[in-house]
Formats: structure tokens, sequence, C-alpha cells
């Protein structure tokens, strides 16, 4: 009975430390913005993940060749601009409200896995995306004094991130995920450093620190999540990952002077039980699949 305990509890800590890596990528985007353009901390960002992640990947001899170029090119595209809105929605917003919105790619992702991959969604995972968007409009309260345009920027980060998860789902289909990761940063060096030379500032000395960081802090937090997702169900490891929300909300108000929006608090908190219900019944449809492909299988006389 205890190994599987361990086994989740191993998972679990994987992925808070997934969380708290991301957090403090978050944290350092928003300290270089102070200085720097954030198009041009997303190409550092990139360019020093790479060369945290080449050592990763060499050490686990994952096969580097691939027959899907062209789609690699395609979802690196989408993925910079997904970076680029995401950072720039950081630089620019409160943390908490740019963070709280980056928690609606789940929804989506349900949407896109229907356009794209011909999934069945019911009623009841329809109603939880309805209910997540609802979340949204409270996060972003249009019509109001305080609605800022820059939320839509935060909104495209999610639109596109999701549409780059639909594509990592089909490229895994052929390549290790290894692969994947080391294909993505290969192209994302050249593709970020183009919009990054239109606004290019020579980092002062001081900022060399928190451009690696940044590097450091994301390509290590995309790792470990990764690894976490491989060893426990997405249903009961994803509410660890919106600890990343108060963290975050805290030390924008310490670090930055940011208030806690009260109002990006509860449509948070309503996105997150959306998104919780989704990953919930997702798991249970794997599981069903699993084991009606289990019993066609064992079918007797066959």
């Amino acid at each position: 009975m205890k190994a599987p305990q361990n086994h989740f509890l191993h998972a679990a800590l994987l992925m808070f430390a997934s969380t708290v890596g991301f957090g403090l990528m978050a944290l350092t985007i928003k300290y270089a913005s102070r200085t720097l353009p954030t198009f041009e901390i997303a190409f550092f960002r990139n360019a020093f993940g790479l060369l945290v992640l080449l050592p990763i990947i060499l050490h686990s001899k994952a096969p580097l060749r691939t027959k899907q170029l062209p789609r690699y090119l395609l979802r690196s595209a989408i993925g910079v601009g997904s970076m680029l809105s995401g950072f720039w929605a950081i630089g620019h917003l409160p943390l908490s409200q740019a963070i709280a919105l980056s928690y609606s790619t789940p929804l989506f992702v349900t949407i896109a896995a229907v356009i794209w991959l011909g999934e069945i969604v019911r009623k009841r995972r329809w109603a939880a995306v309805i209910v997540g968007f609802i979340g949204v409009l409270v996060v972003v309260h249009p019509g109001t004094s305080e609605f800022s345009y820059g939320s839509l920027i935060a909104l495209l980060a999610a639109v596109l991130s999701a549409i780059v998860a639909i594509q990592i789902k089909q490229l895994s289909r052929i390549d290790a995920p290894d692969t994947i990761v080391f294909y993505t940063y290969l192209f994302w060096v050249p593709m970020s450093l183009v919009p990054a030379l239109f606004v290019w500032r020579w980092p002062p000395a001081h900022m060399w620190v928190w451009l690696a960081a940044t590097g450091l802090f994301g390509t290590v937090a995309q790792l470990l999540w990764t690894r976490a997702l491989r060893m426990g169900d997405v249903s009961a490891l994803q509410p660890i990952s919106f600890m990343q929300l108060p963290m975050v909300s805290i030390a924008g108000w310490f670090l930055f002077d940011e208030l806690i929006d009260h109002w990006t608090l509860v449509g948070a908190s309503i996105i997150f039980a959306a998104n919780l219900y989704i990953a919930h019944r997702e798991t249970q449809l794997a599981r069903l699949r699993a084991t009606s492909a289990l019993m066609e299988a064992v079918k007797p006389g066959e």
C-alpha cells in the first residue's frame, strides 16, 4: 500500500518544485522588464534555457532525428508568439492578473481538441468550459474603469499556448518527449532573436544574472512538470500548480508594491474549479478507454 503513496508523493513534490520554478521565472521576468524589453528577455530565456537543456538531452541519449521538421517550425513559431505575449503580460500587468489569465489555457485546449483532434466533449465538460470563461470575465472585468487591453494580450498567450499543446500531442505520437523539447528550443532561440533585435538594449552587468536565472528556472520547471505528469494523474496534480498564483501575488505585493485585486482572486478561483473538473473528467475518460481496450484485447475465443 505504501508504494503507490510514495509514487504519488514523488510526483506531487516534482509538481510543487515545478510550480515554484515557474513562479520564480515570472518574478525574474518582472524584475528584468524594468530595464529591458520583454521581447529581449524572451530571447535570453530561450538562449540560456538551451544551454541548460543541452547536457540533459545529451545525457538522456534521446533520438535527435525527426521527420517532422515542418511541424516543429510551425509549433515553434506559435510557441514564440505565445511566449512573447505571456512575457509582455507579466512585464506590464499585475503579476496576479497575468498568472490568473494564463490558467485559462486548459479551457482553450478543450476547444482546440474538438477542432483539430476531433475529440468528443460532452455536456458536463462544455459546462465547465463556460464556467471557466465566466471566471475569465471576472478577472478581466470588461466595460469597467479597471479594464486593461493588456489583459487581452494575456488571453492571446493562453490561446496560442493551447494550440501548442495540441501540436505537442500530435508530435508525441512519433517523437520522444526529449526530442520535442530539443527541437523546440533549437528553433525558439533564432525565432525569438528576430523581434528582440528591433528593441535591443545591451543588458547592464547586473542584469545577466537575472536573465540567466530566467532561462534556468523556466527550463528546469518545464522538465520537472513533464516528469511529474508522467508519474501521476493530471487531476490529482493540477491543484498543486495553482499554488503559483498566491505565491506570485504575495511576491508581487512585497517586491513590486502591486495590490492584490480581489476580483482577480475570485475569477482565478472560478477558473481553477473549472480546470479541476475538466482534468478530473479527462482522467476518468482515459481510464475508461484503457479499460475498454484491455477488455477488447482479452475477449475469449479470439
